[in-house]
């Protein structure tokens, strides 16, 4: 079967205009785990996660993906973004949209999109239009959108930011679904306790940097790095910086 993971990351680094937003950072995501991201406001987690996708291209070093399908990594994964993206159509017409861009006939959409609607609770809004959802809900479809497509990898820029207690915890019951399926999950939270309900794996980020790369367990029990101690307290880390606003560039419009 064609995979597309591991995926290297090499000594990467992303500025605009002279300022860095992700330094030097070397990491490796294998298949088979949760990976969530932690740090503060301006850490650079969602950037990273754009650099994994594809989105942006890093200023120096390189990110190279070396499965069997390497060449066409687009294919086997993809990303949802904090607030979710919905097209002008109905809930079916979106699950049907992703499919159809990804080249799957018509004939086979219909069975593919059953399960999954029905997986991520939306059967009976069916034939509503997507943009009258809540926006729990909206999550929960842009979410199945890209779970219909059956990804190798999934990206997911804090999905449940925006959610009530309710709402996170049926993305999240989503989130393990997918992950009983195969399916690698790279993650970015601000919430410490979905950390702990979901990661296998840890990166806490810092101004751009990997502080911290441990198992889950390990991260929670007994962090190494002073910083990243401080951020599980709840202590503030940015006492000694000016908050960076993400540049106009990275804004992404799905």
């Amino acid at each position: 079967m064609p995979n597309i993971l591991p995926l290297e990351l090499k000594d990467v680094s992303f500025e605009i205009n002279g300022m860095r937003y992700i330094k030097e950072i070397d990491f490796t995501l294998n298949a088979g785990s949760n990976t969530v991201i932690l740090g503060p406001n301006g850490a650079g987690k969602s950037l990273f996660l754009r650099l994994c996708h594809g989105l942006v291209s890093p200023t120096d070093g390189s990110i190279n993906w070396h499965g069997t399908a390497a060449q066409k990594p687009g294919n086997y994964q993809a990303m949802v973004f904090q607030k979710p993206v919905m097209l002008k159509r109905s809930v079916l017409a979106n699950l049907h949209f992703g499919l159809k861009c990804r080249g799957i006939p018509k004939i086979k959409r219909g069975p593919m999109i059953e399960k999954i609607i029905e997986k991520i609770g939306l059967s009976r809004l069916s034939k509503i239009p997507a943009r009258s959802l809540s926006t729990g809900e909206q999550q929960r479809l842009a979410i199945g959108r890209a779970w219909s497509l059956e990804p190798e990898v999934l990206f997911l820029d804090e999905p449940t930011a925006n959610l009530d207690p309710a709402a996170t915890h049926v993305v999240e019951e989503i989130i393990n679904s997918i992950k009983k399926t195969g399916t690698t999950i790279v993650m970015s939270t601000h919430d410490l306790g979905q950390a702990r309900r979901l990661a296998d794996n840890i990166l806490f980020l810092y101004r751009g940097r990997i502080l911290e790369n441990s198992s889950a367990e390990n991260f929670f029990t007994a962090p190494k790095n002073d910083l990243a101690q401080a951020f599980i307290k709840g202590e503030l880390l940015w006492w000694h910086r000016k908050k960076l606003k993400p540049p106009a560039e990275l804004k992404t419009h799905h």
